[in-house]
């Protein structure tokens, strides 16, 4: 079983075996002609469970094929025009070249000693990431699995940094679309279950800087501590951008960590054209970033960064084994001082291998194509009378409803919306997501492939409607 170890012995079948799965997929993806197969739950379980795990087969070629059938053929691919759904973006060539480096070296990279130059790397990415957002001289940050451990990190920095001798005082401030890794986060922390305070949003869905007042005084007043405000530079739902200026001069007066979660928005760091859209980053305690959202990155691929470099000093613990405290005097760099995970993959190489191929342009310009897309697809769906359209996009997303003329009854409606996403999924034409707006059922398109064209949008728009109206129909049969 030795002859399957990488390593000098075996650097020829590795480049065997790697070269005929790069073969494969690639095949695969010069040949999909849609996002996804429609393939069922009750249909691909079976082939998966009738497979021994302990009687392997010991050929790469086998193994392959074997792959095609329970995982190749079905996969939901990203890459594809109409795959319209959640926020999973096609990947560029320089970081996937990357991510097949870090995981044939596979570095660690919780210390110095297990990642060497990987360390060094990392470092100066968080110090190009803190530049571009303009956190200043003293900013610092760390790579992590996304954006909902990047938000707790967050967060856990600004429970350290409250002053405060009960956690129950403690109160964090958040838009009522904010993502739902805010509650979760507080939970985590061990804060109590009124620890989030929703703060409503305007009709643009974004956060109500009035209505943040007047809970940050009303905190205040209560003799509790105003925790943190975490400020959305794109939500999930809506791709909605935060006031954040105004934000931030609110976290001022009243002393208050401000966090943004750009885990979505950070695209715009590198924009060409609509870097002024996240204008008020700059004032930010800490920020969240996707690469893997914006940035054209392979999952994963995040990072939290902070203002003050001090305050990471809450995530650190030292182990004699690992990290022992002489190694700060001796200046050896060890990244696990300031990350909740210990071992930790190379990540940053592929945002490394990006920007020295394409540079931070490149991603930009990539990026603005959406951000343009989502606008002329804003004008399609506002142009049309069988849909309602619910805000003109910061971002790349647009939430819409299917409105069929012939019928008022909100329920019903909400049924036909899901009917159409779901029978759309089924035939595999096109993948969109959903969502609720005011409890009612909507759909979404999370546009982030700049190979997605309008005619793509219309096409799918045209799908909806007609499994919606096959719904309609067929209930209104039933009903007769």
């Amino acid at each position: 079983m030795r002859s399957h170890l990488l390593n000098d012995a075996t650097a020829e079948q590795y480049r065997r075996s790697v070269t005929e799965g790069v073969e494969r997929v690639a095949a695969k993806l010069a040949a999909t002609d849609r996002p996804f197969t429609g393939v069922t739950v009750d249909a691909l379980s079976p082939r998966i469970d009738e497979i021994d795990l302990d009687k392997p087969l010991h050929d790469t070629a086998a193994v392959l094929d074997e792959l095609e059938d329970v995982y190749l053929r079905d996969a939901v691919y990203f890459h594809h025009p109409r795959y319209l759904a959640h926020l999973n973006c096609p990947v560029v060539i320089p970081a996937v070249l990357g991510e097949a480096v870090l995981s044939a070296v596979n570095s660690s990279l919780d210390t110095w000693d297990q990642s060497a130059g990987g360390t060094l790397i990392e470092r100066k990415l968080i110090d190009w990431t803190c530049a571009r957002i303009g956190l200043g001289p003293a900013a610092d940050g760390v790579f992590t699995s996304g954006g909902t451990q990047s938000n707790l990190q967050a967060l856990l920095l600004a429970r350290e940094e409250a002053k405060t001798d009960s956690f129950a005082k403690l109160r964090i401030f958040a838009s009522e679309v904010s993502h739902f890794s805010v509650k979760k986060s507080a939970k985590l922390l061990g804060l109590g279950p009124d620890a989030v305070v929703s703060v409503p949003v305007d009709h643009d869905k974004r956060m109500q800087t009035v209505a943040l007042a007047r809970e940050l005084e009303r905190c205040a007043k209560d003799g509790l501590v105003p925790m943190a405000v975490v400020a959305t530079g794109g939500t999930t739902d809506f791709g909605s951008i935060d006031p954040l200026p105004e934000i931030a001069g609110l976290c001022e007066q009243y002393g208050v960590w401000m966090h943004v979660d750009a885990a979505y928005g950070c695209g715009l760091l590198a924009s060409l054209k609509y870097r002024d859209r996240i204008a008020g980053i700059e004032r930010a305690d800490s920020v969240t970033v996707d690469y893997h959202k914006s940035f054209f990155q392979p999952v994963s691929s995040s990072a939290v960064l902070v203002r003050d470099a001090a305050t990471l000093r809450h995530a650190t613990y030292h182990a004699e084994y690992l990290n022992p405290r002489r190694m700060v005097q001796e200046r050896i760099p060890n990244q696990v001082d300031k990350s909740l995970q210990t071992t930790r993959r190379f990540d940053a190489l592929k945002l490394w291998m990006t920007l020295r191929v394409m540079g931070a342009d490149g991603i930009g310009e990539l990026f603005d194509e959406v951000c343009d897309l989502a606008a002329e697809g804003w004008k399609l769906l506002a142009a049309d009378p069988r849909y309602d359209v619910v805000v003109q996009p910061s971002l790349s997303t647009l939430v819409f409803r299917y409105i069929p003329a012939a019928v008022t009854d909100p329920a019903e409606i909400d049924r036909a919306n899901l009917y159409a996403r779901k029978a759309l999924f089924a035939s595999g034409d096109a993948v969109v997501a959903g969502t609720k707006v005011a409890g009612r059922h909507y759909l979404k398109f999370t546009l982030l492939n700049p190979e997605t064209t309008t005619a793509d949008i219309a096409a799918v728009l045209d799908l909806i409607a007609d499994h919606a109206e096959q719904y309609l129909g067929e209930s209104l049969d039933r009903a007769s």
